[in-house]
């Protein structure tokens, strides 16, 4: 769980009714009877559902991956277990697609499909090109249903940096290793900048969600609550994104996730030019580990970010490990 969150104590409930109402439907028969009987802590802290076919139905809850028999229990020898056959695959993608591939044929070229609550489904199977581009994927051999959720409260640490008080939100980098809860928490910013807080207004904040994942957008409709002022670019490339927005969206700041090209960093370049807060992340276990990537140095000597925030699992999922200025380091 992502410590100092407001109302996170009681997460038990609330994670079996998201599995139940939101993934369970999407599933094949023979595994939705399985997870309908698995024990109600067992639903706390699941992250991941995996169906591979041929292999043991996985469940990952916090670092841990299990195997689930027949009967809804547990085994973690990940041999054992409910082996998934090639007819849970297809029922499984016929329930996502809604019986029909060529609706999601975009989203299927990404590698996923998003189902309501913001949830993903991350496909494998054979990949199809044209040219050099991916068309689609078929004959599906695995399926990853990733549970998304939202903490509301979980930035509240780190918000008096990004947004000191009476001023605008300051350009903020998170560095974070993968499953650390950066996506979460990005989230949870947003919401809170475009609500407003004690320290200030309430911002007029651009997303652009380049994999769908920090809106969860399905069929036109954001999933997760990012505030009453805040746009959202779904499926938009995020340097595309970042200078469309600042042209026609007038926003205080710009949140995106997993910045890394070098596209991406000429465009925050000219946000912060154009006097706009930059919100991301990037995927470094530290920032000594940032530094040694030549784009990210050329970036942040730039002075493009006022703070980084390094992020951990090591208390759980968006464990603030440091909370830095940049031009501390720079006079360091």
């Amino acid at each position: 769980m992502i410590p100092n969150c407001k109302g996170g104590v009681n997460m038990e409930l609330k994670d079996e009714d998201i599995i139940k109402n939101n993934i369970v439907p999407y599933l094949s028969l023979s595994i939705k009877e399985i997870i309908l009987k698995m024990k109600t802590q067992y639903f706390k802290g699941l992250e991941e559902i995996r169906l591979r076919s041929g292999q043991p139905l996985l469940i990952k809850v916090g670092d841990k991956d299990y195997a689930l028999d027949e009967q809804g229990n547990i085994e973690e020898k990940l041999k054992r277990g409910y082996v998934v056959s090639a007819e849970d695959i297809y029922r499984s993608v016929a329930s996502i697609s809604d019986n029909s591939l060529y609706a999601f044929e975009e989203e299927i070229s990404r590698g996923f499909i998003t189902i309501p609550g913001g949830h993903r489904v991350g496909l494998a199977g054979q990949v199809v090109m044209k040219g050099h581009e991916l068309k689609t994927i078929k004959d599906f051999s695995g399926l990853a249903f990733r549970i998304a959720r939202e903490v509301q409260g979980c930035s509240s640490e780190i918000l008096s940096h990004i947004y000191p008080r009476d001023l605008e939100p300051v350009s903020t980098l998170f560095i974070s290793a993968p499953r650390c809860g950066k996506t979460t928490i990005l989230r949870d910013v947003a919401r809170n900048l475009s609500m407003g807080t004690a320290r200030g207004r309430g911002c007029n904040m651009v997303v652009i969600d380049e994999r769908s994942e920090l809106a969860g957008v399905y069929r036109g409709r954001a999933q997760m609550n990012l505030g009453p002022r805040t746009d959202v670019l779904d499926a938009c490339p995020k340097a595309q994104g970042m200078i469309m927005a600042i042209r026609s969206l007038s926003p205080h700041a710009l949140i995106t996730d997993e910045i890394g090209r070098r596209e991406d960093i000429e465009a925050i370049q000219e946000c912060t030019n154009a006097g706009v807060a930059v919100i991301t992340s990037i995927h470094a276990r530290n920032i000594e580990e940032a530094e040694k990537r030549p784009l990210l140095r050329e970036l942040l000597a730039t002075g493009a970010f006022e703070i980084l925030v390094v992020l951990s699992r090591r208390r759980g999922p968006g464990t603030v490990e440091e909370i830095v200025r940049w031009d501390s380091l720079c006079c360091g």
